[in-house]
């Protein structure tokens, strides 16, 4: 039936009327489209040469209606057929007439776009690329048709590059000579050929193709022209081929510095596409372009102010009063002349300037003292796309300086913060002079740049600001400013406003207030809410301080009441200006209650209203919460009850922000007005909080159980309330202490809640020790008890047993004591919480009362079980903290004395230690001598656990005594015994903490002795100091900032796979390979992924991806895993160098997506490689976020491979999503 339709179709397309013709090729192209469209050989072959034959129709819309048939016909008809298409159209191409050649490329441009499968495609290009060749290369061939023939052929390399490899030398060989055709037309489409063709060329045929061009480069006496067009062709390899360039820059960098220098005057776009060849190296081969670098930045800052036409006689630093009659003066100063094109080698210079501070953090000091002067004198640039470009490369610097000095507090004088702040009054003074300026586009980048200086430096503008408010009420309040530039404004004094002391802005209120709040009105909803956000800023800033006096702020109440008021009650706008309005007037009530007594009845019932809104009801909570915790205590009895009421029903909603926003607003409502709430309406929040408490949700249990202890406190309605709690909320707190999973914010709210609990009526002491003890016992359902739970009951009892006071908290320890004596190993778990209980309440109160109590703990170190064990150690130690007098000389001599329990014994010396350094208590100096003797004798203990005991205790002792405790570890990396210089490293990793600690300026000097013993040849000391360096680099980077020059070669080292720490095993039947070195590496690798975040300045990224990261990628599991996330991280912070060397990344990544373990491997290790697969996709992912990752051929082939294969594709997604 098909075929009938076609022949009717076919018939009327060869008819004379012209629009029979389009309606006949309209309806074939529906047909062609149907999902099950077949032809048979006859019909096939006439179809195809009647759409040929319409490509030459006279009428224009035939013809092109027919190209589009082309595509969907590709897909239909056989291979043989499209291999005839395809020749006809070239023969069409080369031998038709003028006026037929255009349709003929489109329409060749097409089939080799949807040719269907590769092997098509492959007899499609043996066919027709001869005869592209031809069209090249041919005698007398016109420049039109050579255009339309390196067009097509640029096509095809594009996407069949590597199917032609046989071909690659002959097409390079017709190529390059075109580059010095005499038609510009034709060495502009063969500089995108060649380079097409370069992303698939060999290494071999590469440096041919570079060598050839270098050597026209070179060639003196050739025209300006064909240089440029060379220029050009270098850049564009380079951007083709990324990394793979890098071997070449030798020959060209110097080359196009040369001709930079020394082209003539009048010849700007040499210098043009010079630089944007150099932008191109930079990003793409940081690696091999390092040592130009210094070249490259002195160049791009010459180029940056060349105007050679122009004579700039302005005064740089004219003082800003004169700045009236500058404005006249500007039409002077705006020189135009249309010859002139001087800006784009400015432009090209501030790109490339860019590129540099984008791919070499570690040169940003230098930046900053030669540069960054020279971009801020740059502001001033006349052509308005150049300025954008030199306030886009200076927002980059104020960026990577944000990303080099993330976490680093103090700022030294090299530091490129300090250097950075010494630049802001003529940041600001070169700024000042853009906000003047009457075009809408240098104002937005003048506030681009603000915003970003706020960002990194945030009180930097203190003594500015009375300068920058001209600027922004010009852009307020300006009859022709854009919304986008109102915005902007606004975002930039909501970010100052935000980040400087209140007092610095009190002068300029006035000034302030009034533009932000008839921004407030303006139609444009952005606007608007962007306004409100600033006012809810603004309020803050005039009454910074509700108790004191200061600045008067009355004037300004009821103005900004009245303009967000207009908002709240406007119902039809935007949801985002509903909801900055609501969280704004939260503010004002907060802040100025007291001045608003009379306006109070009118705005809250507003606020209770959007509670009663779904979209807007999570926004009013948090502002109910804002409004009960003002120091005002605003007067709300008008809507107090329905606000309870709503708030307790919302504790039932699915929507968890909502439930988690009310648990806060309600806790703040008890603490502020408790007294006017009933108890009765107390009842109804327990019953409705107690069905949040569980282990599934930790955030919102912690926030039910605080909420309930506020209840609680409250005097007046302990009868009701205690009776409901221990009805509704105890039940669950009890379920909830035997969670493995209860830590943190959550473990602190139940510990609380049981001692509220004891104060509460109705409520007796033994009655909830027993049910908490009970909770131990191992029950039927879930089995025996987790033992992170028994830490929680044994906390809670403490707690319990405090809050009962001393004569409870003594009968409770005798009880516990009892339990120990009675040793029948029935009771093991009994025995278990007994010690961990007496070891929490002996930590928080001294227990010397009861006699004898340390021999009874340590008779249970005989125990057969290791847990009981260990929590007898744990007691020892607690008990000890208690009372360090009595008891720490006791451990010690019980180290001395019990060869055997010494393991045990030195954990309990571990918590006494750790305890005092974290409440920075002192010991007694012969303690301290005794435990160092002690400590240091056990340092080449053959037990791993002994020793990294002991490291840990010299470690904590270090943060007490660091001036006795440096100098003896220093010593001891000189030991002959490797264990002891592994210990004493380890030692100095647990002695940096993140807190500021004494020890710090002791240790600064004296860190390179340790950490140098990256260079042992032992490789656990080896290990030990890449832990440190490690932990260094995340708690304290300014310690080893200065050594990593030196260090960062050796930790590299240690990423590398050593052939002599792998060994074989002999067991018998078959023979097992350990690799020693795999703890190291992946050790090494996790302190790299440590350093890009808290030293990136310092790493150079592109000397470490290959070939480091690169065999980490490839090695094994556990090495995998931490590559992984450091080339995620690459990937967001220095992007450059991971496109630099994309290629050969992309091989171990599909190696490992595409792994399979065998069949009879087990669970494990089918859920450890499906951990794989999916960290591997998360790299993936964040590579495929670079801009410019998908012009990598092989990356694209990768992504292309994942979106075939159903299993991985839901995968990425899933991780893409998350």
């Amino acid at each position: 039936m098909a075929n009938l339709t076609i022949t009717g179709i076919l018939e009327k397309m060869t008819g004379k009327d012209k629009d029979y013709r389009y309606m006949a090729t309209s309806d074939l192209l529906n047909e062609l489209n149907k999902e099950g469209f077949k032809l048979d050989a006859d019909l096939e072959m006439k179809l195809s040469n009647i759409v040929l034959q319409q490509l030459d129709d006279a009428a224009g819309d035939v013809s092109g209606l027919a190209v589009k048939c082309l595509a969907p016909l590709v897909k239909k008809v056989r291979d043989q057929q499209v291999v005839e298409m395809a020749n006809k159209l070239c023969d069409k191409l080369l031998n038709g007439k003028d006026q037929h050649r255009d349709i003929a490329s489109i329409a060749l441009k097409t089939i080799i776009a949807e040719v269907p499968s590769s092997s098509v495609a492959q007899s499609v290009l043996i066919s027709i690329s001869p005869q592209l060749m031809k069209g090249i290369t041919g005698p007398g061939m016109s420049a039109e048709i050579k255009c339309e023939c390196l067009d097509i052929l640029c096509d095809v390399l594009h996407k069949y590059g590597n199917l032609m490899a046989s071909d690659h030398e002959l097409l390079l060989g017709a190529l390059l000579p075109q580059l010095s055709s005499n038609q510009a037309s034709v060495r502009k489409k063969t500089v995108s050929c060649v380079a097409s063709l370069a992303s698939s060329l060999s290494d071999d045929l590469l440096a041919k193709a570079t060598v050839e061009v270098v050597r026209l480069l070179k060639n003196k006496g050739t025209k300006p022209e064909m240089t440029r067009t060379n220029i050009q062709m270098i850049g564009a390899l380079s951007r083709a081929v990324g990394y793979r360039f890098g071997p070449h820059l030798g020959d060209t960098v110097p080359v196009l510095i040369n001709y930079c220098t020394s082209a003539s005057e009048n010849d700007e776009e040499l210098r043009e596409y010079s630089f944007q060849a150099l932008e191109s190296f930079l990003l793409r081969c940081p690696r091999d372009i390092f040592s130009y670098c210094d070249e490259i930045h002195h160049l791009t800052l010459e180029y940056l102010s060349y105007d050679p036409n122009f004579t700039d006689n302005m005064e740089e630093d004219t003082d800003d009063d004169n700045h009236e009659e500058e404005e006249d003066d500007e039409s002077a100063n705006e020189y135009t002349d249309d010859e002139d094109i001087s800006w784009k080698v400015r432009r090209s210079a501030a790109k490339c300037l860019a590129a540099l501070i984008v791919s070499r953090p570690e040169m940003l000091s230098k930046l900053y003292e030669e540069a960054c002067p020279k971009l801020i004198d740059r502001f001033k640039e006349r052509e308005e796309n150049v300025k954008m470009d030199v306030f886009n490369t200076f927002i980059e610097l104020l960026r990577q300086t944000g990303n080099v000095t993330k976490g680093q507090i103090d700022i030294n004088e090299t530091s490129p913060r300090w250097l950075l702040k010494q630049e802001v009054p003529k940041i600001v003074r070169s700024i000042t002079r853009q906000l003047r300026e009457k075009s809408i586009k240098t104002k937005v980048g003048a506030f681009s740049v603000l915003k970003e200086l706020v960002v990194v430096l945030p009180d930097c503008l203190a003594d500015h600001i009375g300068s920058l408010i001209p600027g922004i009420e010009k852009a307020l309040c300006d009859k022709s400013a854009t919304s986008n530039l109102k915005i902007e404004a606004l975002v930039f004094t909501r970010r100052v406003l935000a980040s400087h002391s209140p007092s610095v802005f009190h002068p300029h209120i006035k000034a302030l207030s009034s533009p932000v709040l008839s921004a407030v009105g303006e139609r444009y909803y952005k606007v608007t809410a962007e306004a409100l956000r600033v006012c809810g800023e603004l309020v803050r800033v005039i009454r910074p301080n509700i108790e004191g006096y200061g600045f008067d702020f009355k004037p300004y109440v009821h103005p900004i009441y009245n303009a967000i008021m207009s908002r709240l009650t406007n119902q039809d706008q935007d949801q985002e200006v509903k909801e900055c309005a609501i969280s704004c007037m939260g503010l004002v009530v907060y802040t100025f209650g007291d001045n608003l007594k009379a306006e109070l009845p009118a705005c809250l019932p507003v606020l209770v209203d959007r509670m009663g809104n779904e979209i807007t009801r999570l926004t009013a909570v948090k502002a109910f919460s804002v409004i009960a915790t003002s120091p005002l205590k605003i007067d709300l009895s008008c809507v107090l009850e329905h606000v309870v009421g709503e708030l307790t029903a919302f504790l039932r909603k699915a929507n968890r922000a909502l439930r988690q926003a009310t648990l806060g607003t309600l806790n703040s409502m008890i603490v502020a007005y408790g007294d006017k709430i009933g108890s009765t309406a107390y009842e109804v929040i327990i019953a409705e909080l107690s069905t949040l408490i569980s282990d599934s949700d930790l955030h919102m249990t912690a926030l039910a159980l605080e909420l309930c202890c506020t209840l609680m406190a409250d005097r007046r309605s302990i009868p009701n309330v205690g009776l409901t709690v221990r009805n509704k909320v105890l039940p669950q707190a009890l379920t909830l202490v035997r969670s493995s999973l209860l830590q943190g914010q959550a473990l602190l709210a139940l510990r609380s809640f049981f001692a509220g609990l004891v104060y509460s009526a109705n409520t007796s002491f033994d009655a909830l020790l027993d049910s908490l003890l009970s909770t131990a016992k191992p029950t039927p359902q879930s089995g025996g008890v987790a033992k992170q739970a028994l830490f929680s009951i044994a906390q809670c009892v403490a707690v319990l047993c405090l809050a009962a006071g001393d004569q409870k908290c003594s009968s409770t320890v005798k009880m516990l004591t009892d339990i120990l004596k009675d040793d029948s190993s029935a009771n093991s778990a009994k025995q278990h919480l007994a010690l961990l209980c007496l070891g929490e309440i002996g930590r928080r109160k001294d227990l010397s009362s009861h006699a004898h109590i340390e021999n009874i703990v340590i008779e249970s170190f005989q125990s057969p079980f290791e847990e009981i064990k260990s929590a007898a150690s744990y007691a020892l130690g607690n008990i000890a903290v208690g009372n360090l007098s009595k008891y720490l000389p006791f451990i010690l001599d019980q180290i001395d004395n019990q060869q055997k329990k010494q393991y045990l014994l030195l954990h309990s010396l571990k918590e006494v230690i750790v305890r005092q350094s974290v409440d920075k208590a002192e010991f007694q100096d012969s303690s301290v001598e005794k435990i160092l003797n002690l400590l240091f004798n056990h340092c080449e203990s053959e037990e791993e656990g002994v020793r990294n005991v002991v490291a840990e205790c010299l470690g904590k002792i270090s943060l007490i005594e660091p001036a006795k405790l440096v100098p003896a570890l220093k010593e001891r990396t000189m030991s002959p015994a490797a264990f002891t210089r592994a210990t004493v490293v380890i030692a100095v990793k647990y002695s940096i903490v993140e807190r500021p600690e004494k020890i710090d300026e002791i240790i600064y000097p004296e860190i390179s002795s340790f950490l140098m013993l990256i260079k042992d040849h032992d490789r656990h000391v080896r290990r030990a100091a890449v832990l440190a360096l490690s932990t260094a680099a995340h708690n304290k980077p300014n310690l080893i900032k200065a050594l990593l020059p030196e260090l960062l070669p050796l930790l590299y080292d240690q990423t590398v796979v050593k052939k002599e720490l792998i060994r074989t095993v002999d067991l018998g039947p078959f023979k097992h390979i350990v690799d020693d070195g795999l703890e190291l590496r992946k050790a090494a690798f996790e302190c790299v992924d440590t350093l890009l975040d808290s030293c990136l300045d310092q790493v150079n990224p592109s000397s470490f991806i290959v070939p480091y990261l690169r065999s980490g990628l490839d090695d094994h599991y556990d090495v995998k895993m931490p590559c992984h996330l450091i080339l995620s991280k690459l990937a967001d912070k220095c992007p450059s160098a991971v496109l630099a060397v994309l290629d050969s990344l992309v091989d171990p990544l599909q190696k490992t997506i595409n792994f399979r373990p065998k069949q009879d491997a087990v669970k494990q290790e089918v859920d450890r490689n499906e951990d794989m697969i999916r960290s591997a996709l998360r790299a993936i992912a964040s590579l495929n976020c670079i801009s410019g990752g998908d012009c990598n051929l092989k990356f694209k082939n990768l992504m292309s491979e994942i979106a075939k294969s159903p299993t991985l594709w839901e995968k990425y997604c899933s991780i893409r999503n998350e």
